[in-house]
């Protein structure tokens, strides 16, 4: 009798890939916090400072960054 195994050596196995930051769109405080060299709670202060672009509210509980002004921000920290 022969087995036939249904997995096979070549199928890849599950990693964790890293995200990427999105050229176009929004992105939600937990991808972006990702990106950014500091905590949820200096992003907040970053943010009404002026030293941070500013989120859009989409709705009550959802809040966004778009994607153009967070790599723009990265780039002129470089």
């Amino acid at each position: 009798m022969q087995v036939i195994s249904t997995i096979s050596p070549a199928q890849p196995t599950h990693q964790a890939e890293r995200p990427a930051l999105p050229e176009t769109g929004f992105v939600r405080q937990k991808l972006l916090l990702r990106f950014i060299p500091f905590s949820k709670s200096t992003l907040w202060r970053r943010v009404n400072a002026g030293g941070f672009p500013a989120p859009i509210r989409l709705s009550r509980g959802i809040t966004v960054w778009r994607a153009e002004d967070v790599r723009r921000w990265i780039a002129e920290q470089n």
